[in-house]
């Protein structure tokens, strides 16, 4: 188990109460093999941690997206907590260099494990919520999990976003090819969105595809 410190300095969170730090690190493999209670480990913390996460993300995609459905915000949600987006912060804070557990576990065993990073992500979540308050939390959230990338991790599903939305409020999209440029081995398509009378997004890309993407990409920015 490494220095605590250095963990702290990449979370960009010191703790008032360390203790509280060490218990979102520590594994119910540890309080097997040192014969204390379960209720002295994460397991607790990743409990509350997670319907924290769930709050701030909810919040934040309410207040955001504010013409969506419940429909698209429920499956942007579940994209931002899921397991794999939630594991991959983890590995990125290195937080298995940290943790307390077992000596029959192995670090990369550990490190591999999907629900194991993600549970003590969310321990740590829940930890640094009861340390200090709801918008000191919410600071790390935004930081961690409701960055660009996230959000727009499926670049595929812009267009499937956008007409959702549309449906939802009864309005139709058209994509629309303003003009092309370049040898057909080197195309460039230029192509605008209208959502319903308005013209809201214009894209570019090497295929109408890709330029219809991009074009629902900017489109989404401006229906926000």
């Amino acid at each position: 188990m490494q220095d605590i410190n250095i963990l702290q300095k990449y979370i960009d969170y010191f703790f008032n109460d360390q203790q509280l730090l060490v218990l979102a690190l520590t594994h119910a493999s540890y309080a097997n093999e040192h014969n204390i209670e379960k209720y002295l480990t994460n397991q607790r913390l990743e409990f509350l941690g997670d319907a924290i996460l769930e709050l701030i993300c909810s919040d934040f995609l309410y207040k955001e997206y504010k013409f969506a459905t419940e429909g698209f915000l429920t499956k942007m949600r579940a994209s931002l907590v899921c397991e794999e987006t939630l594991s991959k912060v983890a590995r990125e804070l290195q937080l298995y260099n940290y943790m307390r557990y077992g000596n029959g576990e192995d670090i990369n065993k550990i490190k591999k494990n999907d629900s194991i990073m993600c549970d003590t992500l969310e321990s740590v979540f829940g930890a640094i919520y009861l340390d200090s308050n709801i918008n000191e939390i919410t600071r790390i959230v935004d930081k961690f999990i409701l960055t660009e990338d996230n959000l727009n991790k499926d670049i595929n599903d812009y267009k499937s976003k956008i007409q959702e939305i549309a449906n939802a409020n009864k309005i139709i999209i058209k994509y629309i090819v303003d003009k092309e440029e370049g040898p057909d081995h080197n195309k460039k398509f230029y192509v605008s969105l209208h959502y319903g009378e308005h013209f809201v997004g214009t894209g570019i890309g090497k295929t109408k595809k890709e330029a219809e993407q991009s074009a629902a990409k900017n489109t989404l920015e401006y229906i926000k």
